[in-house]
Parts: C-alpha cells; sequence; structure tokens
C-alpha cells in the first residue's frame, strides 16, 4: 500500500508585520492534524515567501497579515507565484482584513481569507478540502 505523503503547508508573515502569535497558532494546531509546517518567520518579502514554496515544495501557502498592506502584498505574492509556474499551490490568507478588501482579494487567486476567531478545525477542513495532491 502506498504511503500518501503529508500536506505541506508554508506559513509566511508578508511584509514588515511583527505581530506573529496567530500564525504560530494555527501552525501548530496544522502539524496536530499531520501536516508539515514550515514557518518562515516574520518581516519576509512576496519574493522570499515564493522561493522558500518552491524549494519545500508545498502543497499551501498560509499567509497572516495585521499591518494592512494586504491589499499590495498578497496579489504580489499571486503574481510571483503565477510567474514561477506554481498554480497548484492553494494560498490561504488570514489576519485583519476588512471585509471590503476580500473580493479583491479572491479575485487574484487568495482562495479564502480567514479572520480574527476563526475556528483552527475551519482552516484545517478548509485546506484538506481544498489542496491539490501532487
Amino acid at each position: 500500500m502506498e504511503k500518501q505523503r503529508k500536506i505541506r503547508v508554508l506559513a509566511a508573515k508578508p511584509g514588515l508585520d511583527g505581530h506573529d502569535r496567530g500564525i504560530k497558532v494555527i501552525a501548530s494546531a496544522l502539524m496536530d492534524a499531520g501536516m508539515e509546517v514550515i514557518y518562515t518567520g516574520i518581516r519576509q518579502t512576496p519574493r522570499q515567501i515564493v522561493e522558500t514554496a518552491l524549494q519545500e515544495d508545498v502543497d499551501v501557502i498560509a499567509l497572516s497579515i495585521l499591518s494592512g498592506a494586504h491589499d499590495y502584498l498578497f496579489p504580489e505574492i499571486m503574481r510571483i507565484l503565477k510567474e514561477k509556474g506554481m498554480d497548484d499551490v492553494l494560498v490561504i490568507g488570514g489576519g485583519i482584513i476588512p471585509d471590503e478588501d476580500i473580493p479583491q482579494l479572491k479575485e487574484c487567486g487568495i482562495a479564502e481569507i480567514f479572520g480574527p476567531g476563526t475556528k483552527t478545525d475551519e482552516i484545517i477542513k478548509f485546506i484538506k478540502e481544498n489542496v491539490r495532491r501532487r
């Protein structure tokens, strides 16, 4: 019987945002759910995030932002992913993102946005139901 590879998730904090408690809670929950999680740390550029995702052969990129720069950083990450031919990576976001900004983020390719108070089980379920196995 072939053993299925664990879902590999890159947890990243783009931009100058230095608050990482939320992404660490999510990373821990994803690991508890049997996923492999690579955490990049804070203050990552969009290019650094994509390069790490490529090197680590991840299935999912989980972005967390509180700085308000989501309207630039998230689309830039999606642009670089497309440039690298990484259209099969599921990208989700979370943090402090106004509801009125969510449609634009989804339009650029972010699969889902999870706001404050989202239960970790909901995020885990979404990933498992939407990840593209390679």
